[in-house]
């Protein structure tokens, strides 16, 4: 598979034409106190146009600061994710404002309870390293959305987890709630179930809340993960390489921003351009384009030493068909073996137009299979087997040799969606479509899996954070 396409001098003309666009053009940072602490550091600021020019020497001051490697931890802290030393993560979708219960049915708004729902089924998926929301519940304002979203997401699943976060005010008491699931605020910062994530907004600026959210997350050390989306032909060039330097030079000036907030705050690569389609006039999440973007940015990301975060595995399509088979495994499979660390955001129906837990499902089945293909393959005298193809011999048979049955679990992926059945067998079964066995496997999940509850104690702990919290930010 391919795992490269720059070349070191590509990698490097990225590179600089990067700094020259941070030097040159300058950034919009619309936050006083990071104008402030760019000053101070020797950037050029302007403080009315909230414009800031920043050199090579404060971005390199700032790659060499930033943590490189972390790990969070579920409510169950065996269950982590771990980037930075090699290891690939999985992801559901942090929230989408839509959901659909069935493919070619109408979106409805999505709710406080699929949140629940989605992170019950995340968490009976094992391919899944974090769970996501999923759902961006409409019913629930939003100045308190993301602390009702936390809490609902720590009764429903023991893994790691990743949600929006909505500014600064209520990130205190997703701090808090946190520290009171750990125990103690020391616990806490040990292991983390979280991280924020920055998302400048292409070309060259960032929002408010995102910057000033991090001062408080900075209290528990929470790694950051910064990922533009700047789109080809839209808010970048309309050529790869100008793409990819405008997408590079946002995530840097996001590392100095973190940097700036906390030195040595660890820091995730979101390498996560996009094409735009000119035609549709909508930006294009798997086109061949993104296979070649995900490649790319995360041969930058990892020239600068970070873990990496791509957009690969997702689909333009609306329903768990072929189309969406075809484009979420080809870009994975070559996201993943270019060495990234964590891979979209799994259950996205088309392009963040809606949840789907059949699409999720899907996704996880290829995510197995593209996981199978890069394991390490065994060349042992026992695995070559010389004794056994000397015993079978010329024109025998290996289907009734211990040699086989002592190995062939380990050597066979097998699927628990695909089929492959003969025929006649498929027809008796019904015939069923990968969009009904999603919907059984769904099913049979959300039925069967039971979510370790969690502690009274911690139960008591979170219904007084979220009374708190709806008492000073809706009913104020």
């Amino acid at each position: 598979m391919i795992s490269k396409v720059l070349s070191p001098e590509q990698i490097e003309r990225i590179h600089n034409a990067s700094l020259e666009i941070l030097e040159r053009v300058g950034v919009v940072i619309p936050h006083d106190e990071m104008l402030g602490r760019f000053a101070d550091a020797g950037a050029r600021v302007d403080r009315k146009a909230q414009r800031v020019w920043i050199s090579a020497d404060l971005v390199m001051q700032s790659l060499n600061q930033a943590g490189k490697q972390f790990t969070i931890y579920g409510r169950d802290v065996s269950r982590k994710a771990e980037f930075g030393c090699g290891k690939r993560n999985y992801n559901s979708i942090a929230g989408e404002a839509s959901w659909i219960e069935e493919p070619s049915r109408q979106r409805r708004y999505a709710t406080l309870d699929d949140v629940a729902t989605a992170c019950r089924l995340a968490d009976a998926l094992d391919c899944l390293t974090i769970s996501g929301a999923m759902a961006d519940p409409h019913e629930i304002p939003a100045e308190f959305r993301c602390i009702e979203v936390l809490a609902a997401m720590i009764k429903n699943t023991t893994k790691p987890l990743t949600f929006w976060l909505h500014d600064r005010v209520s990130a205190k008491y997703l701090i808090e709630m946190t520290i009171a699931l750990r125990g103690d605020e020391k616990t806490a910062k040990e292991f983390p179930l979280w991280y924020p994530f920055l998302e400048p907004i292409s070309p060259l600026r960032f929002p408010f809340n995102g910057i000033d959210l991090l001062f408080e997350t900075s209290r528990l050390n929470l790694p950051v993960s910064v990922g533009p989306m700047a789109q080809m032909g839209l808010s970048a060039p309309g050529t790869v390489a100008g793409t990819m330097a405008v997408e590079n030079a946002e995530i840097l000036t996001g590392i100095c921003i973190t940097q700036l907030v906390q030195p040595g705050t660890a820091v995730c690569y979101g390498g996560i351009c996009h094409a735009f389609d000119m035609r549709t006039t909508q930006m294009i999440f798997a086109g061949p384009e993104q296979a070649i973007f995900g490649v790319a940015m995360t041969q930058m990301g990892k020239h600068y030493g970070l873990p990496v975060y791509i957009n690969v595995g997702l689909t333009d399509s609306k329903r768990a068909d072929a189309q969406a088979g075809l484009e979420t495994a080809v870009t994975l499979a070559l996201g993943a073996s270019a060495g990234a660390d964590i891979f979209g955001h799994m259950g996205i129906c088309g392009v963040d137009q809606a949840s789907s837990l059949e699409m999720l499902v899907m996704q996880h089945e290829v995510i197995s299979y593209v996981e199978s293909t890069m394991r390490e393959i065994d060349v042992s005298d026992d695995t070559l087997g010389l004794n056994v193809i000397e015993e079978v011999g010329p024109g025998g048979t290996f289907i009734d040799q211990m040699h086989t049955v002592e190995h062939f679990r380990n050597e066979l992926w097998f699927p628990q969606l695909l089929n492959r059945d003969f025929y006649q067998a498929w027809l008796d079964d019904g015939a069923k479509t990968m969009e009904d066995r999603c919907r059984e496997k769904k099913e049979h999940l959300l039925k069967n899996h039971d979510v370790e509850p969690v502690s009274q104690d911690v139960q008591r702990a979170m219904d007084g954070i979220l009374a708190a919290a709806r008492r000073n930010l809706v009913e104020q």
